[in-house]
């Protein structure tokens, strides 16, 4: 059964005073290929959108049209983590880079951001709560993931037409069979995470076998 996210501990926090309430999610931790996306989004209370929910539960079209609600009702900030970044810092601190970023591209100071996680990103500008699947709990993360996912979706499925052969605007750079049989055919392209253990194999196998 899907759970439905609600406004409490945004309600909770107007209620000790604050105003800009951000919540911040990110999508890409887990694939093979392509950057680390986060967004944070400050919910107009008066206009919540209809229908918002873990973006992994809904499907492209509802997420697609919840985006778009979204954007169009709220304060929206996007930020990315590149797979260079990924590489030199690793994958969980590239993803708190992301949620800074984004964080800061809403263009206004923050007051309290509600986080999805509980590992906080350091050197955040504002007080923040870590929320345990804070996007089944939190409307303004549940928005969050939803932004971030229709983003990051679109980028794979540009990258998909620059690189062909992976099925990246299927499964979003994720390490599906026909990812991997491809990424054993073809080598791994710019944009794949050479330090993820798929790809690093793939690697080793060609070095072993060229030397």
């Amino acid at each position: 059964m899907r759970i439905t996210p609600d406004f409490a501990h945004e309600d909770a926090l107007l209620a000790q005073g604050h105003r800009w309430i951000a919540g911040v999610d990110e999508v890409g931790r887990g694939p093979l290929a392509g950057p680390v996306v986060a967004a944070a989004v400050i919910l107009d209370p008066e206009r919540i959108p209809a229908g918002l929910y873990d973006s992994k539960s809904m499907t492209a079209r509802s997420r697609d049209r919840a985006a778009q609600a979204i954007r169009e009702s709220a304060q929206v900030g996007l930020g990315e983590a590149s797979v260079e970044e990924i590489e030199t810092l690793n994958i969980l601190r590239a993803t708190h880079l992301a949620m800074r970023r984004a964080l800061a591209d809403l263009g206004r100071p923050v007051d309290h951001a509600l986080i999805d996680g509980l590992q906080l990103p350091p050197n955040l500008d504002c007080p923040a709560t870590g929320l345990v699947r804070g996007d089944s709990r939190s409307l303004s993360i549940a928005a969050a993931s939803i932004v971030a996912k229709v983003w990051r979706d679109g980028i794979m499925v540009t990258l998909a037409q620059q690189h062909p052969g992976y099925g990246w605007e299927t499964n979003m750079g994720y390490g599906s069979k026909r990812h991997i049989t491809a990424l054993q055919a073809l080598g791994p392209s710019p944009f794949h995470r050479r330090t993820f253990s798929p790809v690093h194999k793939v690697l080793w196998q060609a070095e072993k076998v060229s030397s």
